[in-house]
């Protein structure tokens, strides 16, 4: 493998990314591949500074300053991890990247498709794009059962509505859609039998 492959997982909050990345990461490691598994926002300078604006008690920033915010993490997320990791012949997993942006921001008034153009000018494009879906009312029963409260910028049961009919409306040959109402293990095998079948090719 002379460079490393790029995979995304996308979905709501509560569709289960985290966990799919770690198992992912699992079975890559167990059949012998190199793997970097990171998330957005990291946990440079720009990500946490969107932690602290995530988790705050207001939302004084605009759609458009939320953005910026977002995309300069992913800017030092692009040079300082993904791309040495894909030069260096790595499986790349990011819980996140520049789909929720378009998903989460176009929620609030910004052109989604906008947003994947701008990313697009500078991050690499996935090889694949896993979309976690799940109705927005089991989303929710999950963060309340993890006893994640609504918070300003997302996780409200209407916020996520629109998020979902963004997510809903991507196209791509990248992409996957994956029905993450089932148990976890099930969908881990949907999941490892697409990025099998990428790395075969």
């Amino acid at each position: 493998m002379t460079r490393g492959v790029l995979i995304a997982l996308e979905g709501v909050d509560g569709s289960g990314k985290s966990t799919q990345a770690e198992l992912l990461a699992e079975s890559l490691k167990k059949d012998g591949h190199p793997v970097m598994l990171t998330r957005e926002p990291t946990q440079g300078p720009a990500g946490e500074r969107l932690r602290r604006y995530l988790l705050g008690p207001s939302r004084h920033l605009s759609a458009t300053e939320e953005l910026e915010l977002f995309m300069a993490d992913r800017r030092e997320h692009v040079a300082l991890v993904i791309k040495p990791a894909l030069a260096e012949g790595k499986v790349v997993i990011t819980d996140r990247y520049y789909y929720s942006s378009a998903a989460y921001q176009g929620t609030l008034g910004l052109n989604p498709e906008e947003i994947l153009a701008a990313n697009e000018a500078f991050a690499p494009a996935p090889d694949l794009v896993f979309i976690l879906e799940l109705p927005v009312p089991e989303a929710w029963r999950r963060l309340t059962q993890k006893g994640i409260k609504a918070r300003q910028v997302s996780e409200s049961f209407p916020y996520l509505e629109q998020v979902a009919a963004i997510y809903a409306g991507f196209r791509g040959p990248r992409l996957r859609r994956i029905d993450a109402s089932r148990p976890p293990l099930e969908v881990q095998a949907q999941i490892w039998a697409e990025v099998r079948n990428l790395l075969k090719n």
